[in-house]
């Protein structure tokens, strides 16, 4: 499993040396880039054009901007209604609101008839901080994932959240791509490879792999620090292509190591944990432990609290690495 291709930024390791900034960030880029490559990009947000980022592409193509107003539902149904008339439609929301709102609309009118519909859910996971429990979208990446024909990204930082906005816009198909709202560490670079179906080995190691997506992927590489302190040789896999997963790399990387940690900003019930465990149970079998939100809701605080309250962080990340290599022993 070759790491020779994957480049982080050099002061990956120094987080207070990092430029910080929300996934939602590269998305606005991202979708101003996709515009220019393609005239027959549009975007259609519900009442969140800031908050989503979407208000850059309204202003360098307002025509091919359309505002829906609070009316998820119309906007899932009239974006498929549009890419029936050849076009790529973006359409932005809350994730609590879209997928969460109208996922009937994504199912019927956006998968079923195979449109280039692109569902873009932002503020997902408990990092959204003071909002509460209601806007804290957990259950996104199983509701989306299960859908047959959706692409599901869920990008681990600015720059790669650009990189899978412009390529949701060149797949043929729905996409849906998970955004945070907090700043996180911006550690890839613009030559760290992205490709659809790809997982990327950011660390390597041999004693256990943390496979993680979305913002807590830093999280993983950290605790791979400390690990690595105590003698433990970690790998860590950003797995930014929940659906479709590359198979191929998780297997190896189940082999070589032998047991696993996944951790995502979401319900670790049908999440992306899940869908390692169903492909691992079919293909190679070995110690897995799904850390996520554990069948609960979230509750308002600051985002660093409840990421750590939840134990979504590196200290908590070891542990449960340490749990689970004792299991391996057994086995």
């Amino acid at each position: 499993m070759p790491n020779k291709d994957i480049k982080l930024n050099r002061d990956w390791k120094k987080q207070d040396a990092l430029k910080a900034l929300p996934t939602r960030d590269g998305f606005g880029e991202g979708l101003i880039e996709a515009g220019k490559r393609d005239g027959n990009v549009y975007a259609i947000c519900a009442d969140l054009t800031e908050s989503t980022r979407v208000d850059g592409f309204k202003k360098a193509f307002p025509d091919r901007f359309v505002q829906m107003g609070v009316a998820e539902q119309a906007m899932a149904a009239i974006g498929a209604g549009m890419c029936l008339a050849g076009k790529t439609v973006f359409i932005a929301s809350y994730a609590c609101f879209s997928p969460g709102r109208n996922w009937e609309q994504i199912r019927t009118t956006g998968c079923l008839q195979k449109t280039n519909l692109k569902i873009v859910g932002a503020h997902a996971g408990v990092s959204v901080g003071p909002d509460g429990a209601t806007h804290q979208m957990l259950e996104d990446i199983a509701l989306m994932r299960v859908l047959p024909e959706m692409t599901v990204l869920v990008p681990c930082d600015s720059i790669e959240a650009k990189k899978a906005t412009i390529l949701a816009a060149e797949i043929d198909g729905p996409v849906y791509i998970r955004l945070a709202r907090e700043k996180s560490p911006v550690y890839t670079t613009e030559a760290t490879p992205l490709e659809l179906g790809k997982a990327q080995i950011f660390r390597e190691g041999s004693d256990v792999a943390l496979i993680g997506c979305g913002p807590l992927v830093y999280q993983c590489l950290l605790a791979a620090e400390m690990l690595a302190e105590e003698g433990i040789s970690a790998c860590v896999v950003n797995n930014v292509s929940v659906k479709p997963m590359d198979e191929k790399t998780i297997i190896e990387v189940a082999k070589k190591c032998g047991a696993i940690v996944t951790i995502e900003e979401a319900q670790a019930v049908a999440g992306m944990g899940s869908a390692v465990c169903e492909l691992l149970a079919e293909e190679y079998p070995v110690p897995i432990s799904r850390m996520g939100m554990q069948d609960r809701f979230g509750e308002s605080g600051e985002p660093d609290e409840l990421l750590e309250h939840f134990k979504l962080t590196a200290p908590h990340i070891v542990l449960v690495a340490k749990k689970i290599l004792k299991k391996k022993s057994i086995k």
